[in-house]
């Protein structure tokens, strides 16, 4: 039975990761590093922004950036929220997939490794804040994905919130990368992937594959958690 769906935000809900991108490389300018595209996606997706500078400083012996890692990662939330609030947009068929959630009592979360700041951001411009019955970004976890810790607090959140004991089989994730997947696997969740940001071939551990959340129903999603 399906009781809840648990949404990861950049690259599933809003377009925005090369925004992160590109505030990233906005950043590690002063220190002469440019992120590729490449690196970016294949090693970045999934960390939070610590975890992102951390390993630049780590891997490029950036010795004197290795206490600075809170001031990086403020410059880029100020660099990011600038770049979204001219250029972010909400994915489209998501607004569809999620009004027909809400219309069938669908509780709903958001699992990120954004910081809530900016998820709200962007949520509240795109009139959405009020679907989601709680937020667990990077703020609120000591371990990101392919860690399961933020599935599983935002399904307990979820469970203290609507009074109810909804299990992880009764809940599923949507998912744009690998990691987040092996996550939702790993907290014994359902993972739906979108291929949003990478093709479907590269995403081969979700029970569900699409190229668009509106073509998506209810009766499909219920049928991976019977």
């Amino acid at each position: 039975m399906l009781r809840a769906v648990i949404f990861d935000f950049d690259g599933v809900i809003v377009d925005s990761e090369l925004l992160h991108f590109r505030a990233f490389n906005l950043v590690t300018q002063q220190f002469g590093i440019e992120i590729s595209k490449k690196s970016y996606f294949e090693d970045c997706l999934g960390l939070n922004d610590r975890e992102v500078f951390q390993m630049l400083v780590d891997n490029n012996n950036l010795t004197e950036y290795k206490n600075r890692a809170n001031d990086l990662v403020e410059q880029k939330t100020i660099l990011f929220k600038e770049l979204a609030e001219s250029e972010g947009q909400i994915i489209p068929g998501v607004k569809e997939f999620i009004n027909m959630l809400a219309e069938n009592n669908i509780p709903m979360a958001i699992c990120s490794g954004a910081l809530e700041a900016e998820i709200i951001q962007i949520l509240n411009a795109a009139k959405m804040n009020d679907f989601f019955k709680t937020i667990i970004a990077a703020d609120h976890v000591t371990r990101g994905k392919p860690d399961p810790q933020g599935f599983l607090l935002a399904l307990a959140q979820l469970n203290i919130i609507l009074n109810t004991d909804i299990a992880p089989s009764e809940s599923i994730v949507i998912e744009d990368s690998r990691w987040g997947l092996v996550a939702a696997k790993a907290a014994e969740m359902h993972p739906v992937a979108v291929t949003n940001t990478y093709p479907a071939d590269m995403l081969e551990i979700a029970e569900l594959i699409t190229d668009d959340l509106s073509s998506l129903n209810v009766a499909q999603l219920s049928s991976l958690c019977s």
